[in-house]
């Protein structure tokens, strides 16, 4: 397993460095964003372990650009330990996982062989299906150039289809995935919240990329209809 770690604390860096080899992997070190980012670009990493505060680039922007090359790397971000926001940011920037200072070796190891498990499959921080585009973070959907206003609900069973595009879903797992699995309400609300996507990604543009399978569920077309 072959593991980049991008700290500027060096004496922090080569204790991880020194400890990962120990458990035989093989391990390269960046001391700044910069070297970092050239790094994961020019090589095949399992993993990359990367501290949210460098000189250079810092951690958020080096993972965001990593995504937005479609790198798909995955990452563990090392975050303050008093930084809630530092760990939501991490996760929202593209971080795979986040891990607060000090940490447990132990627990570092076992990060990174959880993370490396998943392999780099594609984890895009902006969703795409045709022109129709959405920002997990920001809540925000375009068709082409015109953004389109969403309501927090739509906006959520909005990525909940992008996510799974070109799936069949059924109601069920649109209930548990846009609400949760403790839902007891009517489950024709999801139904009601199909009918009001339609009339704000589809219809104003003459689109039908949400499809209704009679009797089965519903499926996002991966060309954005």
């Amino acid at each position: 397993m072959r593991v980049l770690v991008v700290d500027d604390e060096k004496r922090l860096a080569q204790s991880i460095r020194v400890g990962l080899e120990a458990q035989g992997f093989a391990v390269d070190v960046a001391h700044d964003g910069t070297d970092g980012l050239w790094l994961a670009r020019e090589h095949d990493y399992d993993a990359i372990v990367l501290d949210l505060m460098l000189p250079g680039i810092n951690g958020y922007r080096v993972v965001a650009q990593l995504r937005t090359e479609k790198i798909w790397t995955p990452v563990l971000m090392l975050t303050a330990k008093d930084g809630e926001w530092d760990q939501v940011e991490s996760l929202d920037s593209g971080a795979d996982d986040f891990l607060t200072k000090p940490f447990s070796f132990p627990v570092l190891i076992a990060r990174l062989r959880a993370i490396s498990r998943r392999g780099a499959q594609a984890r895009p921080t902006v969703l795409e299906a045709g022109d129709l585009t959405f920002d997990p973070t920001a809540g925000r959907a375009w068709r082409g150039e015109v953004e389109i206003s969403l309501t927090a609900r739509e906006a959520a069973m909005l990525s909940y289809l992008m996510r799974h595009k070109g799936d069949l879903v059924s109601k069920q797992q649109i209930l548990e995935g846009v609400w949760d699995m403790a839902f007891d309400g009517d489950p024709n609300i999801v139904e009601v919240y199909i009918r009001h996507l339609r009339n704000k990604v589809d219809r104003p543009f003459s689109r039908n990329a949400i499809e209704t399978v009679r009797g089965a569920g519903y499926r996002l077309a991966s060309h954005g209809g």
